[in-house]
Order: C-alpha cells, then structure tokens, then sequence
C-alpha cells in the first residue's frame, strides 16, 4: 500500500493495520467532531431566524417552493417527483446521508469493532437498553394521548455528529476507548432506527414501483458479484434505486442503507475497495454540507404561544424525558448489569463515571430523532411539539453529560 493511501484499512496485510486502524479512526472522529459543531452552529440559527421577521421567508423557501425532476419516455408516459425544499433534502439528501451510514455499520460489522464479537456485544447491549427504554417511558407518558402515539421512536435514536462533537470539546480528558464505545452505541443504535423507519414507518405500498425496485437491486447484486471497481454503476443503480423506493411509499432514504450493503469492502489485492473511498469522499459532503442543512431545514420552530406548559405536552414530554432519563438509565443500566454479570468486559482506561457521561450524551437524538419525527407526524400539526422535544432533550443531555465528564475526568 502507497503512503498517500495509509489512512485506509489494509484488509488483507496484518503488516502495519493496527496504525492503519488508528489513524482511520482519529481522522473520523476529527471529521464528525467538526461536523457536529457546524450542526450545532445550523440549528442555533435556524432557531434565531424563525423567531425574527425572516421567519416568512424561511418557511416559503423550505416550504412555499416546489421543486420538479421528471421525463417523459417514448411511449408518451411521464415520470415526475414535485417536492419542496425540505422535502428535497429529508428524502433526497437524507438518502446520501443513509448512504454513508450503511457503509460505516458494513465496515464495522466486517473489518471494525464490530468485527469482533466480545468488543460488539457492550455497545449492542447498551443500543438496545437505550431504544426500548425510552420508546417504553413515551408511551407510558402518552397513553392517554392515541395522537401522540406514532412518536414512540423519536426519542430511541442517538445524533453521531452532535455527540462527538460534544466529547470533542473534552479532548483527552476522555480516553480513546469511551469515543470508540460512543461510536459503536450509535452505530448500532442508527441500524435499530434504519430497522424501525422500514417496519413501522412505511407509509401506502404501491406494487409496482416496489416491484420495479428489484431491477435495480439486482444490478447492484450483479455489479458486487463481478467486484466491479469503479462507484458509479452503483450510484447509477442506487439513484434508480432511490427513484423507486420513493414511488412505492417506503422511506426514500431506504435506498442508501440497501446500495451500501452492495458496494464491495473487501477487494482481492490491496488496493483502496470502492466502499473505502466513497466512504472517505462522502465524509466532508455529509458533516459539513447535508447535516448541517438538514439542521437548519428542520431546527426553525418559532417560540410564539411557547410556554413551560408547552413543555407539558404529552408528544414534547415524552420526548424530552425519553431523551434525557430513557437513554441514560437504558444504556448505563444495561452497561452496568453487562459488566458486573461478567458478560463484557469493561472498556480500557474507563470508569463508571466515563460510562455514566456517555450514556446521558447518548441523549442528544437530534438529526435521527427530527427525521422520524417528521415521519411519525408527516401531515399533522405536532411538528413545533416534535421539535421542541428534540432541541430541549437534546440540550440538556449535551450539557448535562459535558459538565459530568469536565468535572470528573482528568486528562489522560
């Protein structure tokens, strides 16, 4: 392998991986500290502008315009999508980002952490305890509320970008072993999500566009099988792919997850496999570009007839509490029994007080948390409820878990 190519994982040559693995890792965590940051920059502002006089124009832009893609075939038929901005970017930017999730959960599931059963089962454990215990507490909250009760999900899910960023902020105050457990929760915890969106937020079938998407999933099974070098036959089945999946009623960003699992990581000689790379060059477009738009696209909620008592709303209540007590008690409990039973070990160089921060950081659901909010409420007026959930359950696990780990670690 050249030295230009060393932030790469070498598959096949033990020679040198274990720095290979490191530096690949640092530089993740760099980007996605970053891109958290930016995020929290996005949304911050999207709140400022839909409390001032240009919330008119924020919301005509993501709301007012529609944007059209379509054709018309030789046989006189049309094929048309007519969206709006927002639209736009949480069905057809949000895919991109879906994209990159499904490679980081392949490489870790084949080559990572997760490659590694006794290192997968903490963080799977701590996913799980951290999705069911907070979808169970908004449901007990909503119980007496049967409209509130498609928004189960919204606080299951833990935001990458917002949460490495945060642990960032600490820099070597925190040891390299909590970010990579904090990583590995959220990736898992991102796959749990990807699993609910497609069981439970499904909207009409419609038979023919999902029948229709098999010829496009058999050309990336047929482009994998061959180990066709070059992206762009996968991207060109996944755009057509992506078409598909948005017609027949399933989420669009389903389209990503599915063309991920097809682009090949492991490569017969050394070289750079079409998923490393198109993983590494989606990075910097992803944190830096569609997350932080995605943010501020969906952070504008205006504060007008807000109130404490807002917060009291079963839809916001639920979310918040789930976010804030679900996570840490579903994740640090189920940490907690896994390592004391002698299930799994201790991560290297943590304590109990490490374990405890993450999981109340794990709290901060942001991106994930508004996506499926605007899928469990899509037509509804509960969105300024989704959002405001989100924002204030989110900020307090952020702060809560920063001061807890600022305090009580020292520099390692």
């Amino acid at each position: 392998m050249t030295s230009e190519n060393h932030n790469y994982i070498d598959i096949h040559s033990n020679s040198g991986k274990s720095s290979r693995l490191v530096n690949m890792t640092l530089e993740f965590f760099r980007l996605e500290a970053a891109g958290g940051i930016l995020l929290v920059l996005a949304s911050g502002l999207a709140l400022i502008v839909a409390n001032t006089s240009l919330y008119p124009l924020y919301d005509y832009v993501f709301h007012g315009v529609q944007f059209r893609i379509g054709f018309s075939d030789l046989a006189g038929g049309n094929f048309e999508i007519r969206k709006d901005l927002l639209h736009w970017i949480n069905d057809g930017m949000m895919a991109v980002f879906f994209l990159l999730v499904g490679l980081e959960i392949k490489r870790e599931l084949i080559v990572g952490e997760l490659s590694d059963r006794k290192r997968a089962l903490l963080p799977a454990l701590a996913a799980i305890g951290g999705m069911v215990l907070p979808a169970a507490i908004y449901l007990f909250i909503n119980k007496s509320n049967p409209d509130g009760l498609a928004g189960w999900a919204i606080p299951c899910a833990t935001d990458i970008a917002f949460a490495l960023g945060v642990l960032s902020l600490l820099g070597n105050r925190v040891p390299l072993s909590l970010k990579i457990l904090l990583t590995a929760i959220a990736i898992i915890d991102d796959l749990g999500a990807i699993l609910i969106i497609a069981l439970f937020y499904t909207a009409d079938l419609h038979i023919n566009a999902l029948l229709f998407g098999i010829v496009p999933i058999i050309g990336l099974f047929l482009l994998n099988r061959a180990q066709i070098d070059s992206r762009v036959p996968y991207i060109l089945m996944g755009l057509i792919l992506w078409a598909a999946v948005l017609q027949s009623g399933v989420h669009a960003t389903m389209a990503g997850v599915i063309t991920a699992l097809f682009i090949p990581l492991v490569v017969p000689d050394e070289r750079r496999s079409p998923a490393q790379r198109l993983e590494h060059d989606l990075h910097p477009w992803v944190v830096f570009l569609i997350l932080p738009l995605f943010g501020f696209a969906n952070a504008g909620v205006p504060f007008d007839g807000i109130g404490f008592s807002s917060l009291l709303e079963p839809v916001t209540l639920g979310i918040v509490l789930g976010l804030v007590v679900g996570k840490q008690l579903g994740i640090f409990g189920t940490i907690w029994l896994a390592i004391k039973t002698g299930l799994c070990p201790k991560p290297e160089g943590t304590h109990w007080k490490h374990l405890y921060g993450v999981s109340i950081l794990c709290g901060i659901g942001f991106t994930m948390s508004l996506f499926i909010g605007g899928l469990a409420f899509v037509g509804t007026d509960m969105q300024a409820s989704v959002r405001l959930g989100v924002l204030v359950g989110s900020l307090i696990s952020a702060v809560a878990a920063y001061l807890l780990l600022r305090s009580n670690t020292a520099k390692v």
